[in-house]
């Protein structure tokens, strides 16, 4: 584990100067920034960009008024060879996405890499596990699906789709038992104990983005992605998480509270 995490938390300390200068860069109050991506996940590479991810807060005449503000915005800047970019939702687009079927937006607001932070991130993060449905089965194995064709598709075969298909089918996997969101790999790995998966991390780190594998190891890996895909789909069906998510209405209120602070 060493190998994996320790690496992430220097470069993360080293490099937090400079992803909160993103962050305080925003045009609109942030409710909260976090890194998502490779660093999140486990396995970032020296050559991985800088994935920030978080919530804005439009002003109430951008809310209520004819000229509206920008629900989604994206900014990015370079440092050295390395892209720093953030993506931010407002928070009722972000809402929404919490009450869809949507992991990603719940892996970014349990991320433990914070750039920034208020209480209505944690407010947020209580009201999560609400939104959590046995449906979230299939935004993880739609993502799966997409990720395994880009792997499929380059010559020679890379290493990072991968191990985000793998990342992705344990996420679901874990998520179907558990009803917890968990996005890093290795501590994902002490659960499923997939022997492949600390010589794939490894390869990433030493060989970076562009890292590769040998053709012998395809057949594996298909029979790998085919037997994961089935457990998370019986994961699914087995789960006895919530058919609807119940946060709505707390939902509601923290966003209209936010909204009166604004004014």
């Amino acid at each position: 584990m060493l190998f994996c995490f320790a690496p992430v938390a220097q470069w993360f300390n080293l490099m937090l100067p400079e992803l909160k200068a993103i962050a305080q860069a925003q045009p609109y109050p942030l409710l909260f920034a976090t890194v998502s991506g490779a660093h999140l996940y486990g396995f970032p590479s020296p050559d991985s960009d800088y994935d920030l991810r978080g919530v804005h807060v439009l002003s109430l005449p951008e809310v209520v008024g004819l000229n509206a503000g920008q629900e989604t915005i994206e900014q990015s800047q370079l440092q050295g060879d390395l892209e720093l970019d953030l993506v931010t939702h407002e928070i009722k687009k972000f809402m929404g996405l919490m009450l869809k079927k949507n992991g990603y937006v719940l892996e970014q607001l349990f991320s433990p890499l914070i750039v920034q932070t208020t209480p209505a991130h944690d407010e947020l993060k209580a009201s999560a596990p609400r939104c959590i449905t046995r449906h979230h089965s299939y935004h993880y194995l739609g993502f799966a699906q997409t990720q395994w064709r880009l792997f499929e598709k380059e010559q020679p075969p890379k290493v990072k789709p991968l191990l985000y298909v793998y990342r992705v089918l344990l996420t679901g996997i874990h998520l179907m038992q558990t009803g917890a969101i968990e996005a890093n790999l290795v501590t994902l790995n002490q659960q499923f104990q997939l022997s492949q998966i600390p010589d794939l991390i490894e390869r990433k780190l030493q060989g970076g983005e562009q890292s590769t594998l040998t053709g012998s190891d395809l057949a594996f890996h298909q029979q790998e992605y085919h037997r994961l895909t089935q457990m998370l789909m019986e994961a699914g069906d087995r789960s006895h998480l919530p058919e609807t998510a119940t946060a709505q209405a707390d939902l509601h209120d923290l966003l209209v509270r936010v909204r009166l602070a604004e004014v």
